[in-house]
This record gives C-alpha cells, sequence and structure tokens, in this order.
C-alpha cells in the first residue's frame, strides 16, 4: 500500500490518497480518469509517496496527513520520497511525452 501526495501544474492544490498500484493511480491522475477533486484541479504530479505494508497503517497515516495543515505538509523530507515509486512515475510521465517529477 501506498500513501501519496500529488499536486497540480502551479503547486497550488495537494490531494493526499491511498492507493495498492501507484503506477495504475498516478495514471488515473494524469489523464483525469475519474471525477471529483483530482479532476477538477489538475491533480498530475507525484511528489511524495510512503509505502506500507500494512493497509491499515496506510490509512491511518492518510488521515493524519489530511488532518495537517500545509505548512506542515511541505515540510516532509524528500527522503521518504521512494525511489522505486520515482522510477515508475518517470516511466509514466515520459511514455505519454511529458517532463520529469517536480518535488517541492
Amino acid at each position: 500500500m501506498f500513501v501519496y501526495i500529488m499536486t497540480n501544474k502551479s503547486n497550488s492544490t495537494l490531494y493526499i490518497g491511498v492507493t495498492n498500484d501507484i503506477h495504475r493511480r498516478i495514471e488515473e491522475h494524469r489523464l483525469g480518469i475519474n471525477d471529483g477533486f483530482s479532476k477538477r484541479y489538475s491533480i498530475c504530479k507525484l511528489v511524495y509517496c510512503e509505502k506500507y505494508d500494512d493497509p491499515s497503517k496506510a490509512i491511518s497515516r492518510e488521515k493524519q496527513l489530511k488532518g495537517w495543515i500545509r505548512k506542515k505538509k511541505n515540510a516532509l523530507p524528500l527522503s521518504y520520497f521512494s525511489k522505486s515509486v520515482l522510477k515508475l512515475y518517470n516511466e509514466v510521465r515520459y511514455k505519454k511525452g511529458g517532463g520529469g517529477v517536480w518535488l517541492p
């Protein structure tokens, strides 16, 4: 399971979610497949990700992050950013002709 944070092109809106397939979920956000918040705000860039073996811990962490103020979310250390997820994200981006990964 993955807890992740994505943003829009202007970095003005954050989306926090949890998924068991980060590759698929990033693609869904980028393509605007699902109606709702992420489509309305054009959420397209992965900026943070944590991996969990236990789904209940991932869901708890997602809820915790959603309760934080923006300043605290922006201060998350980039050392938690999974290199394997970054690689997957780059594969998705470059396959579709996009640019690199934005990091805060």
